[in-house]
């Protein structure tokens, strides 16, 4: 067979796949470990002026100790609204404040919540996966009708298909590796 796969459906297939991939690391940065992360209050948004504002945009965000998160906000009014958006998130944490600043302890996960969490990181992969698999679907179709409307000859047709499925692979062993990763962080005591 000598058919040349159609660069255009590869190189969409690649483009969606890896904002698909980049998608899930940047949710994921979100999940709890055993440490504390700035990234764990990146997603999480503020009432502020009416408009839901993410907080690294509202506050400074440091972690000066393994366990401790510090958010001081640029604005000391909005104190309270990042405190109320704090225990309203899925952290868990209620925030220590001294009026200028708010404080999160992270207390060690007790092994019911690891397991939790590294059910909700193999949910979240598992979405990613079913997105990465809808992606092929439809280039898959696009080559299909282009195949019948004579614009691919037969064996780029097949060697486009072909190339299509290697890149999931490509991609679906990359997300093995991030949720193998994530989830050794929440097991890891």
């Amino acid at each position: 067979m000598s058919g040349q796969p159609n660069p255009k459906y590869v190189q969409d297939a690649t483009a969606a796949m890896d904002k698909a991939l980049h998608h899930l690391q940047d949710m994921l940065k979100g999940v709890r470990t055993g440490r504390a992360s700035s990234a764990l209050v990146d997603n999480i948004k503020v009432d502020y002026y009416g408009s839901p504002t993410p907080i690294n945009q509202l506050a400074a965000v440091s972690v000066p100790e393994p366990r401790q998160i510090v958010i001081k906000p640029f604005d000391a009014s909005v104190l309270t609204e990042v405190s109320k958006a704090i225990l309203k998130s899925e952290l868990g944490i209620t925030p220590q404040t001294d009026g200028k600043m708010l404080r999160l302890q992270m207390p060690p996960l007790s092994g019911e919540q690891r397991l939790k969490y590294a059910a909700k990181v193999k949910e979240m992969c598992e979405e990613a996966r079913v997105s990465m698999r809808n992606v092929r679907r439809d280039l898959n179709k696009h080559a299909d009708a282009e195949s019948k409307g004579g614009k691919l000859t037969e064996d780029d047709h097949k060697k486009t298909l072909e190339k299509i499925q290697d890149v999931l692979k490509e991609y679906e062993k990359k997300l093995d590796q991030v949720q193998a990763t994530k989830t050794k962080e929440i097991t890891e005591v």
